[in-house]
């Protein structure tokens, strides 16, 4: 019988050895190759393909390690940020499994598999079967637009509004967030008042 192969591939450069515990911790369902180097990591990410790649930034834009040709940012999850950006990530990883496990009980599609993982799986497994049944295409880029808005919605409301530390805490450039907070129609004024009317 075979294995079943874990739902995400992850690579990660860092050689922080405390930031490596902390995302083995919190992507403990996933497969993780963690190198410390940029020749490692450009060498596993010319071999393999992965879903997603996690960079720990060191020093400014100019300084930053340029992805490799075989990691494609439309079709790869790219995450980079300095040591303190990543550990604060790798800790709201934890938290979104914890709280998915506290809060799921036994709504989670597998016996016994209360990870965000599996209720992920479960998820993605009952909107693949729909689409096909309604014979859709081009679920990739559908999938990734219907769980982008919702997340940086979230991550905005958590920040109160506050661009510099959602971009932050998604490890993304405050532009960049910017571009996709417009692209994606997400209304800020609504949060503005909240944080007005929380003062």
């Amino acid at each position: 019988m075979a294995v079943p192969s874990p739902v995400l591939t992850i690579l990660v450069l860092t050689a922080d050895g405390e930031l490596q515990t902390q995302l083995k911790r919190a992507l403990r369902d996933a497969s993780v190759t963690i190198v410390r180097d940029a020749a490692a990591f450009q060498r596993e990410a010319s071999k393999h393909s992965f879903d997603a790649v996690i960079i720990e930034s060191r020093g400014g834009p100019d300084r930053s390690l340029a992805l490799p040709v075989s990691v494609d940012p439309s079709r790869t999850l790219v995450i980079a940020g300095s040591r303190t950006v990543l550990k604060k990530a790798a800790k709201t990883f934890q938290f979104l499994d914890h709280h998915h496990t506290h809060s799921s009980g036994s709504h989670s599609g597998k016996k016994g598999d209360d990870s965000l993982q599996g209720y992920l799986e479960t998820k993605m497994g009952d909107f693949v079967r729909s689409m096909r049944n309604g014979s859709a295409k081009n679920l990739y880029p559908v999938l990734l637009s219907a769980i982008e808005r919702p997340l940086i919605t979230s991550v905005l409301q958590e920040t109160q509004g506050n661009q510099i530390q959602a971009a932050e805490l998604l490890g993304l450039n405050r532009n960049t967030l910017r571009k996709k907070i417009v692209d994606l129609h997400i209304p800020l004024k609504h949060m503005r008042r909240k944080t007005q009317q929380t003062r």
